[in-house]
Order: structure tokens, then C-alpha cells, then sequence
């Protein structure tokens, strides 16, 4: 049996992306984006993306400080996958009787968000995890923040920072205020949800703890913070 196994594993490594090509180029397209379209289909309705490349420079210091604060704020220091992050998740969620909060870092969604199905298996996880070791070894944290930026969904067939900006507050993503970015920040568990951003009692109060924790977080991994 050592053999046909031995086979399976070395088929399934080689079918894994080759995550390499995205130091150079941008996706132009992702899993989550076609899973949307599909389903959107599915249902009978047509979904127009919104959706517009920019460079991290282009993006408001605002936004990349909220989306780090609210998701990964060890994202500068960790290799991909913040253990304490993820005790701590799991401590919350035993502790609530029910999945509250996840413990994926930027660079976990990330490899989500580009390249996996929404399934729950062991496998799929398995996957999700080498690649997530490929994008850490092969890409800048800056060129994975920028990817998880323009990539990540925020609305209805709304899809990076830049569109988002437009469709929420009608301004490009670079101009983008503190609170506005706070606010784009706290619907991304749910930007579906809260697409247009509804200002319930609950993501308020997550908006003003994202605001909270922004002047702790750097936007690059060279600060003296690190």
C-alpha cells in the first residue's frame, strides 16, 4: 500500500498552486470570487464585479492599520499562522458554547480567498496550510498584504479595498479617513451581511474596538515596533 499512497501524496503536492508567479503578477481572478458567481447563478441572479487593482501605495495607511488590527495584528511577526491567536479562538469559542471567532491570520484567508473551496474537511485545511507556508516563504509580507487587500470580498460582488472605498463612500481607497476604514474593516467577517454597512449595535461596537487598536499596528514589517 506504501507505494499507491506514496503516489496519491506526491500527485496532490504537485497539483498545489504555484504561488511563486504572484511576487510578479496579480490574480485575475480568485476561488471565493467564482464560488460567488456560481452560486449567484444558481439562483438566477447576475452579480456585476466591482472589483479594481491598485497598488499598495494607493491604499489608504488607514485601511491597511484597521485590516490588521481587526484580523491579524501579529501579521508582521508571525510565519503565517499565529498560535496563540489560535488558542486563544478556541478558548473564546469553548468558553461561548458556539464558533465566535476564527484564528486564521491575513495570510491564511488569503490562500482561502485565492485558491480553496468553502468546504470543511481535514483535507482542505491541509491544503490551505502549505499554502499558506508557499506564500510565506515565496512573497513579501508587503506584497501578501496588497493581495489580501484587493482581493479580500467586502459587498455584494464587491471585491478589494478599492472598489470598496468607491461603493461605500464614494472615494478612492487612498482617501479613505480613519473611522471609514474602521468601518470597512469590521464588515469583512460578514461583507455580505452588512453590504450597504449597516451600523447595528454589534458592528459598532466592533468599529470603535478596531479604532481603538489601530495606533498599536504598523503597516510595514521594517517599524521599530516590530
Amino acid at each position: 500500500m506504501g507505494l499507491p499512497l506514496g503516489l496519491l501524496a506526491f500527485t496532490w503536492l504537485i497539483t498545489l498552486p504555484d504561488v511563486g508567479t504572484l511576487a510578479r503578477n496579480n490574480p485575475t481572478s480568485t476561488a471565493l470570487m467564482e464560488s460567488r458567481q456560481a452560486r449567484a447563478s444558481e439562483y438566477g441572479r447576475g452579480t456585476p464585479r466591482q472589483w479594481t487593482w491598485v497598488p499598495l501605495s494607493q491604499i489608504s495607511s488607514h485601511l491597511q492599520r484597521a485590516v490588521i488590527a481587526a484580523e491579524d495584528a501579529s501579521f508582521f511577526i508571525h510565519e503565517g499562522f499565529d498560535w496563540e491567536g489560535i488558542r486563544d479562538a478556541a478558548i473564546d469559542n469553548f468558553e461561548a458554547g458556539e464558533m465566535k471567532r476564527g484564528g486564521s491570520t491575513i495570510t491564511q484567508q488569503l490562500a482561502k480567498n485565492l485558491y480553496l473551496s468553502s468546504e470543511r474537511s481535514l483535507l482542505r485545511k491541509a491544503r490551505e496550510a502549505l499554502i499558506t507556508r508557499s506564500l510565506e516563504h515565496r512573497l513579501t509580507k508587503e506584497r501578501i498584504l496588497e493581495l489580501y487587500l484587493n482581493v479580500a470580498e467586502w459587498g455584494r460582488g464587491v471585491y478589494g479595498a478599492e472598489a470598496a472605498a468607491r461603493h461605500h463612500f464614494g472615494k478612492s481607497a487612498d482617501e479613505l479617513t480613519a473611522d471609514e476604514a474602521a468601518w470597512l474593516a469590521a464588515i469583512l467577517p460578514s461583507p455580505q451581511r452588512y453590504d450597504p454597512i449597516r451600523k447595528t449595535t454589534a458592528l459598532t461596537r466592533r468599529h470603535q474596538r478596531i479604532l481603538r487598536l489601530m495606533h498599536k499596528v504598523s503597516t510595514h514589517a521594517s517599524s521599530p515596533s516590530q
